[in-house]
């Protein structure tokens, strides 16, 4: 059963004073994270799981092997009495992040209400996953949110608050001297975002910044 489980042996150096006893469930979370090393994210916490008959505490592991995949784990526990019990059981790393509460369909701008915080397997999380609420809510989707899945990092993006063919207010600030005109959106833009527009005063085609819904700056 356990011959794809990797093993790890943990060296001990005993000197001085004896070692104290320990939650064998710490012991086992210090081992899970040593087999992830970099590769586990910060933020993960893991969820031990013992089988029938494990001892409480234990003043090291000795040998520990786990499969990556299952998160089953084998591990050599030495009590402080020097007696070594085999312990079994589960040990997964998790992550919490945010999930759509219902489906989301693009344009849509994520509300706090419009998703919540679940667990997953760090295994279950992809690289370009969506881990921080920060990074989800007043986003504006691009494509649609199934409910209870995780978001995709390029699955969302920033809201527009230009449209093309919407009518702006267009701003002239040199430092000195503040003009307003009117104009029109020959594109769209997100805040912070270039967006090309034209002068409805002068019909001269220009490049501006888009700053908020309807107002855009030019920067000279």
């Amino acid at each position: 059963m356990f011959h794809r489980l990797i093993p790890l042996l943990c060296a001990v150096l005993m000197a001085g004073s004896p070692a104290l006893a320990e939650s064998t469930s710490v012991l086992i979370e210090e081992q899970v994270r040593q087999r992830w090393g970099d590769e586990l994210p910060v933020e993960a916490t893991i969820h031990v799981r013992f089988s029938a008959g494990s001892v409480k505490e234990a003043e090291l592991i000795s040998a520990f092997w786990i499969d990556p995949d299952s998160g089953s784990f084998l591990a050599n526990a030495v009590t402080d009495t020097g007696v070594t019990h085999r312990l079994q059981g589960l040990a997964l790393a998790k992550l919490s992040l945010p999930v759509p509460t219902r489906r989301l369909m693009p344009g849509e701008i994520i509300g706090e209400a419009d998703f919540r915080i679940t667990e997953l397997p760090v295994a279950r999380v992809g690289a370009f996953t969506l881990t921080d609420p920060a990074s989800l809510e007043g986003k504006q989707v691009r494509r649609m949110l199934a409910q209870g899945r995780p978001v995709m990092r390029q699955s969302v993006m920033e809201p527009l608050v230009i449209g093309r063919g919407d009518k702006v207010n267009i701003l002239y600030d040199d430092g000195r001297l503040v003009v307003t005109a009117p104009g029109r959106a020959l594109s769209d833009a997100h805040r912070g975002q270039d967006v090309r527009i034209v002068n409805l005063v002068s019909n001269n085609s220009l490049t501006a910044v888009a700053r908020a819904d309807g107002l855009v700056e030019v920067i000279r």
